[in-house]
């Protein structure tokens, strides 16, 4: 029980809760959710978490357009996805209310501070009526607390600005939140206390907004109950809260590890993807090296000469970047160097929803070069999974002397959930030694197994090569026109990519193993509301089962297989239709498009309303 709850309500257990904060860029939500987040997972509680920033960088305050958001989802089982609809709304301003209402579960509930529905932020947010009385918010449950003038009060001895006073409020409304569920504050107070170190003043007034809003809550007659989501089942081990983002950057930095080889990053900033930067340039002690670049050109360049030197060599980006990296990323595979590219995918095309989420740059990884130049695709399934696709990218890029493919996007990357941190030594041995034998050595002799070439490190004695743009001798490396000779090297580097096959998972099917009615299949980001969804059509007895990919090039050697078994295919994406494109051109097997393309994850609604049309 809390410090401050003396309140003799009993204690309603809950399965699962969604709550969704949402206000203004400068209300703090994201850091209200992601302190929320840390208390939940602390207490036991499994959690899944999606971040919802304006698309705009500054937009006008008090606007839909400048509505951020953030979603958790938390409860006493396994969660695969931050919810649907929320149960709860935290509203910090009509704009957020208006954004935001629809989504709202009938029985659920609003917290909305009343202080910010001033005359002039409900004209801001395009109302023409008061809010405060729309039909929409009367049929649910709704709680108007002040919470800006009970958080200048609680404040009233601090000297601090009014401004820096009105920006505690979001604690405020956290203080309320822990009440209403039973979550502790420790974990909070202690992070703002290190947070703040060196300005006491602000942890203090933030630590001090926060149990002023415990107490309100515990006080005040407008809350009747209080919940508790009782802990998850978890397997023994130590947990800690990740983004996708922060997974991929340990994923990288592991691997390098693995292999013995040091790591080079050579990037651009771009969103959602430049946590994975800012996240691996803390881990300057395992031999990391970084450079954020001029731009998205150099960054690729910078890491072809990394991985030229015989350096672990990655570069991170979202589609406009792959755009511009498209040329160099030909050179890569021509001259068949190790490395990994890192699309966290956004909304496009060209600047599109940059801080949306969507699956729209499998075609651009697959074909967006010139030439036949087949690069391997891989793809993360959740923030956590993040991790070990990154390892697996890299695992497939040093083996067969390759760029590969590692595909997430803004969900994944901004979306969080328990990690549970293996032991190194669970994970795959990735050791990786250069060429330092001269005799009989030629720039493009191969491995007879992988048909990858060999790595030599430039200045190796004796072993002075030649790789580069223009078509290579088959085993010289120097420059060849000779048709046939470009014939044999156009189809061996296909043939090694397509050899990867034999060295993946076959596709799994959760469900009827021998087949059934509907398979539902996916990639990317999409498991989560799949698993959900199949998960209640089999607790109603329904044969409707689940095949996601993270082999996305070249397909799992079992695909056609797997698909034959059940009479109907879905295949869902965030897209219009890309991997379903892929699936037909491969296999000619008929299957169901079900596409979204909003900057938004697909719900379990969504993919029921073709399901249940096919059953």
């Amino acid at each position: 029980m809390n410090q401050v709850n003396s309140n003799t309500l009993e204690l309603q257990e809950l399965g699962q809760v969604v709550i969704r904060f949402a206000g203004d860029s400068g209300d703090g939500m994201q850091l209200t959710g992601n302190q929320f987040t840390r208390t939940a997972a602390q207490s036991g509680n499994d959690v899944m978490t999606l971040p919802d920033f304006p698309s705009e960088i500054r937009a006008p305050a008090g606007t839909v357009s400048g509505v951020s958001g953030f979603q958790i989802q938390f409860g006493n089982k396994v969660v695969n996805t931050p919810g649907d609809y929320p149960d709860v709304l935290i509203a910090m301003n009509p704009a957020a209310l208006k954004v935001n209402i629809k989504d709202v579960k009938r029985d659920g509930f609003i917290l909305l501070d009343r202080d910010a529905f001033t005359e002039k932020n409900i004209q801001k947010a395009g109302y023409t009526v008061d809010p405060l009385s729309d039909e929409a918010l009367l049929n649910r449950m709704t709680y108007q607390a002040p919470i800006t003038s009970q958080t200048l009060r609680a404040l009233e001895g601090f000297d601090m600005p009014k401004k820096a006073k009105e920006r505690c409020k979001n604690f405020f409304t956290l203080g309320i939140l822990f009440w209403i569920y039973d979550q502790p504050s420790i974990h909070t107070e202690e992070w703002l206390k290190k947070k703040f170190a060196k300005k006491p003043s602000i942890a203090e007034a933030n630590i001090k907004t926060l149990k002023e809003g415990m107490i309100y809550a515990q006080n005040a007659s407008m809350f009747q109950a209080q919940f508790k989501v009782p802990q998850a089942p978890v397997k023994k081990g130590t947990y800690k809260s990740l983004t996708g983002n922060q997974a991929t950057a340990l994923g990288l930095i592991a691997a390098s590890e693995r292999a013995g080889l040091k790591m080079f990053l050579g990037s651009y900033p771009i969103t959602p993807a430049t946590d994975i930067l800012h996240e691996i340039v803390k881990y300057k002690r395992f031999g990391v090296k970084t450079v954020q670049c001029e731009d998205e050109i150099a960054g690729i360049c910078a890491t072809l000469g990394g991985a030229y030197a015989g350096a672990f060599a990655v570069t991170t980006t979202s589609g406009p970047g792959v755009a511009l990296k498209s040329e160099a990323l030909g050179l890569a595979v021509i001259t068949e160097l190790p490395m990994v590219i890192v699309n966290v995918q956004r909304g496009g095309p060209s600047t599109g929803l940059p801080t949306k989420t969507e699956q729209a740059d499998l075609l651009q990884a697959m074909y967006g070069r010139n030439g036949e130049a087949p690069i391997p695709i891989v793809a993360a399934k959740s923030p956590s999974d993040c991790f070990d696709q990154a390892i697996e990218a890299s695992r497939l890029a040093l083996k067969y002397m390759t760029p590969v493919f590692l595909l997430t996007d803004g969900y994944l990357g901004n979306g969080s959930e328990a990690f549970k941190i293996p032991r190194v030594e669970d994970l795959p041995d990735l050791t990786t030694t250069h060429r330092t034998d001269p005799e009989n050595f030629k720039s493009y002799s191969r491995d007879p197994k992988t048909l990858a070439r060999d790595w030599v490190k430039p200045g190796t004695p004796g072993m002075a090569h030649r790789i580069g743009s223009l078509e290579k001798d088959r085993e010289t490396g120097c420059v060849s026109h000779d048709p046939e000779n470009h014939n044999y090297m156009v189809r061996t580097r296909q043939a090694k990519v397509d050899g990867i096959a034999n060295d993946i998972p076959e596709l799994e099917i959760y469900g009827d193993q021998e087949g059934g009615d509907i398979l539902i299949m996916g990639w990317g980001s999409t498991f989560g509301a799949i698993r959900n969804s199949v998960d209640k059509y089999r607790v109603e007895g329904k044969s409707v089962s689940q095949a996601h990919f993270t082999h996305l090039c070249p397909f799992p050697k079992n695909t056609l297989e797997v698909m034959k078994k059940f009479k109907t295919v879905v295949i869902a994406e965030m897209n219009l239709g890309q991997l379903h494109k892929m699936i037909q051109a491969t296999y000619a097997h008929k299957a169901i498009a079900l596409t979204k393309i909003q900057g938004k994850p697909f719900t379990e609604a969504e993919i029921a309303v073709v399901v249940d049309e096919l059953l």
